[in-house]
């Protein structure tokens, strides 16, 4: 008779305070998923998505924007934390205290993933019901192969923008427009 073993599942807070080995984890249902490296292209195109993001918030003092993976608290019991290429978080929506040192508690408003060749689509599909599932209300899924972004304003309405279209921040980022060439080096 086989024996099946229990995985111990780990907590938001456990997570963000264990020791460094190297490597950079998201937490799924309350197991540490190791994620990869990603390649040069996809760190240039979240670089560039996070610069200009970053520059239209901070001259409309609209909120604050993350880059180089920040942990967000999707859900709790077991814990869930996600870590997008890049994001954004409403003025109205950051804590009294201010940024928090520690994961952010709850979802955020933008959510970025640029896919890397290693990720699976059935992965980064999953990424982005969880997201809206926990109160997102955008998720932009950059292809720098494909030089295409997927503007998901539901896990279910998403508009297709190749090389020739303009990127908008609609309700979450009023105003913000962007040719999606600019997005690709």
């Amino acid at each position: 008779m086989a024996v099946l073993q229990r995985r111990e599942l780990v907590t938001a807070e456990e997570l963000f305070d264990s020791a460094d080995d190297g490597y950079r984890y998201e937490l799924v249902r309350g197991e540490r998923i190791r994620m990869d490296p990603t390649g040069g292209r996809h760190a240039a195109v979240a670089v560039r998505i996070a610069r200009l993001l970053d520059e239209y918030v901070e001259a409309h003092d609209l909120g604050v924007c993350g880059t180089a993976e920040p942990g967000f608290v999707l859900q709790r019991a077991p814990d869930v934390v996600r870590a997008p290429d890049v994001s954004f978080v409403a003025k109205a929506r950051i804590p009294e205290a201010g940024i928090p040192a520690a994961y952010w508690p709850g979802p955020p408003d933008l959510a970025v993933e640029v896919v890397s060749p290693s990720d699976r689509l059935a992965d980064v599909h999953g990424k982005i019901a969880e997201y809206f599932a926990a109160g997102t209300r955008l998720v932009w899924l950059v292809e720098p192969a494909a030089r295409v972004v997927y503007a998901y304003r539901s896990q279910h309405d998403v508009q297709v923008i190749g090389g020739g279209g303009e990127l908008t921040g609609g309700e979450v980022l009023p105003g913000f427009r962007c040719p999606v060439r600019r997005l690709f080096p």
